[in-house]
């Protein structure tokens, strides 16, 4: 097949302990999964969930052990680091009731859902989509990701974020307001979902602003570590 360009290369992230990857297809993400964050943010109450989306093309893939350069974006004065959990759908399908969604897990990672918070809350109180401060360009780092098969308790994890150093959001996966199950439960009478997936199944409370020199390192138990400078 003949193109007016060349397509761009399919956005993929490594995998634990393997020299396969995984070819991104779309990249999900719960908004307000977490009680105290959603209070922080004005909100309370266990709300249904709602879900926006980030280009594939929006991953900044970082390898393990290693450091990985994220750019300070423009038209934003206030750059937010939101920790996540995020989930990697290996078996696709629509319906998925949440008792059977883990079979549909082909595995894990650590993600950053980063914000130009100044420009979403612009877009709320104007009633406009706010993808111009979630679905920019290097919005959405990732770490590798680990199958479910190597991994036990994802469910009871502590999921943390300091920068600098100095650690601003610490949680545990148990306290998401909707579980894994029903968030994909909830995301596939919306979507099909397919194989290539990403799912970032939301932030603990403790999100903030990041300026460029900062260094963030995010960890959940059982998953290779994400360090990121921002540049």
């Amino acid at each position: 097949m003949s193109y007016v360009f060349p397509p761009q290369e399919v956005a993929a992230v490594p995998i634990t302990g393997s020299d396969l990857k995984y070819p991104a297809r779309r990249v999900y993400c719960v908004g307000r999964n977490y009680e105290e964050h959603a209070k922080e943010m004005g909100f309370t109450g266990r709300e249904p969930p709602f879900f926006f989306l980030k280009p594939a093309d929006s991953l900044v893939v970082v390898k393990a052990g290693e450091m990985g350069s994220l750019p300070y974006p423009s038209l934003t004065q206030n750059f937010h680091h939101e920790v996540e959990l995020v989930v990697a759908i290996g078996k696709g399908g629509k319906n998925i009731q949440a008792n059977d969604a883990h079979s549909h897990i082909y595995g894990y990672a650590i993600g950053l859902d980063m914000t130009r918070r100044d420009l979403q809350g612009e877009m709320k109180k104007q009633g406009r989509p706010w993808c111009i401060g979630k679905g920019f360009d290097h919005s959405a780092p990732i770490g590798p990701i680990t199958p479910a098969a190597q991994l036990g308790g994802i469910e009871k994890a502590n999921i943390e974020l300091s920068v600098d150093g100095v650690v601003r959001q610490t949680s545990t996966i148990d306290k998401l307001i909707w579980n894994i199950g029903e968030v994909i439960e909830h995301l596939s009478a919306a979507w099909e979902l397919q194989p290539g997936d990403l799912i970032y199944t939301g932030t603990p409370e403790g999100v903030g602003a990041v300026v460029s020199g900062n260094v963030m390192v995010a960890k959940v138990t059982g998953l290779p570590d994400l360090t990121i400078k921002v540049s």
